[in-house]
């Protein structure tokens, strides 16, 4: 009873909640930039906890109060420098200066990532930075929810209420406004509450791809554009799918396999089947 209560219950709470948070983050994401390509770690998130980890792990230890802390700090910090370098950009409209400015601010912190990795002691260190790196619930305990289920449940429940505005920015800004509603700082709000919840459950989980990439886009061939419907399935979806690859992590060889392996295979498997769906249906 001890071995569910203090180590299996945990992970299948966080792994359901990494699922719904990056899925729903995807969506919020490809719904305001008009893109289904993007995924949450699009305005340098990702990568900017990717650097806040690596940096605390060479000069704090593996303390995983530290780690997360300093991941969330640098995820958030990736956010704040995509939307200074927007502001700087001279050409384009607002989401086009954010995408490019995302791009920038997630090559620098790849860079940055990259010269830790270099400077990071090969026989301690750097392997877990990589670990980190490849994503995994291995380490998960009641004290990392408990930490952080206030803000993550929180977002969920704001984006979940959101729904019926979410297609509304989805509309353009001229339709926006003529609807009463202003797209820029709803956009803006929007963004920063899918950012905070993604860089929260990061933090804990290391950087776990795919799925807030092929979820979004699979619940929107099964209910349609309409973001009021596609939310409740985005929700669902991201929570089995992210379930199942850590069961498979965890269960299918005697040692631990990071979970972003089986996330990166099926979600690219996903996606082919998506690309090809979509194609078919053009013809």
């Amino acid at each position: 009873m001890s071995l569910i209560t203090n180590l299996r219950l945990p992970r299948i709470i966080s792994a359901v909640l990494l699922g719904i948070t990056l899925s729903l983050a995807g969506l919020v994401m490809q719904t305001v930039f008009h893109n289904p390509l993007v995924d949450p770690g699009f305005l340098g998130v990702s990568q900017g906890a990717a650097f806040g980890a690596a940096l605390a792990i060479i000069f704090g230890g593996t303390l995983g109060l530290l780690v997360q802390g300093s991941a969330i700090l640098f995820g958030l910090l990736g956010l704040g420098l995509s939307f200074w370098i927007s502001k700087k950009i001279r050409f384009g409209g607002k989401i086009l200066k954010l995408i490019l400015a995302g791009l920038a601010v997630s090559a620098l912190f790849s860079a940055g990532v990259g010269i830790l990795k270099y400077i990071a002691d090969p026989l301690s260190e750097l392997p877990e930075i990589v670990f980190w790196l490849l994503g995994g619930l291995w380490s998960i305990q009641w004290k990392d929810i408990y930490l952080l289920l206030p803000v993550v449940f929180g977002g969920i429940v704001f984006i979940y209420f959101y729904r019926w505005r979410l297609n509304i920015l989805s509309l353009g800004e001229d339709v926006a406004f003529s609807l009463g509603v202003n797209q820029g700082r709803e956009t803006t709000l929007a963004i920063i509450i899918a950012v905070i919840i993604t860089a929260c459950m990061v933090s804990i989980s290391g950087i776990v791809s795919w799925i807030g990439l092929v979820v979004p886009n699979v619940a929107r061939i099964l209910t349609g554009a309409d973001t009021a419907k596609s939310v409740p399935v985005t929700i669902a979806l991201g929570g089995i799918f992210a379930l199942l690859c850590d069961d498979l992590a965890r269960t299918l060889l005697a040692g631990e396999i990071p979970l972003s392996i089986f996330t990166a295979l099926f979600g690219a498997v996903i996606f082919i089947f998506i690309i090809s769906y979509k194609k078919r249906g053009l013809e």
